[in-house]
């Protein structure tokens, strides 16, 4: 067994945290890709895949595949995930609608548009953890 397959088989929490880097990385190649410039940073809020959503994901597939679908751990980690996919789209969007009226009113202040996500860019954080998640399983 190798050094990657031992550590990630005893800290599963591990798998959850490639996805988040790994997510973030792939944010920015495709902020890049679209705009054509590298106007993104690691770890700023909004944008493709959502982050949030491909931890969460992780996180929620470890859990199960750690606990069972049946524990009590996995019905927890299935309500976070939920809040945090909800949040992304309902609550942030709506934060990015006051930034711009907020922004449109006031010009001294640049106010950030993209603090939440699509419901796209949260099915991809979500495909994203997911399936970054199960190559993570299937290694160790």
């Amino acid at each position: 067994m190798s050094l990657l397959q031992e550590l990630l088989r005893t800290y599963l929490f591990l798998i959850p945290l490639v996805v988040l880097i790994l997510s973030e990385v792939a944010k920015l190649a495709i902020d890049r890709f679209n705009s054509g410039n590298w106007k993104r940073t690691l770890f700023q809020h909004g944008g493709f895949p959502s982050t949030h959503s491909a931890f969460v994901t992780s996180l929620l597939i470890v859990v199960g595949r750690k606990t069972g679908l049946d524990s009590v751990e996995f019905a927890i980690a299935a309500v976070f995930a939920a809040f945090v996919w909800y949040d992304a789209v309902a609550i942030r969007s709506e934060i990015d609608e006051q930034a711009k009226a907020l922004n449109f009113l006031q010009h001294v202040y640049k106010f950030s548009e993209e603090v939440g996500h699509s419901l796209a860019e949260v099915l991809a954080g979500i495909g994203f953890g997911a399936i970054v998640t199960l190559i993570g399983i299937w290694i160790s």
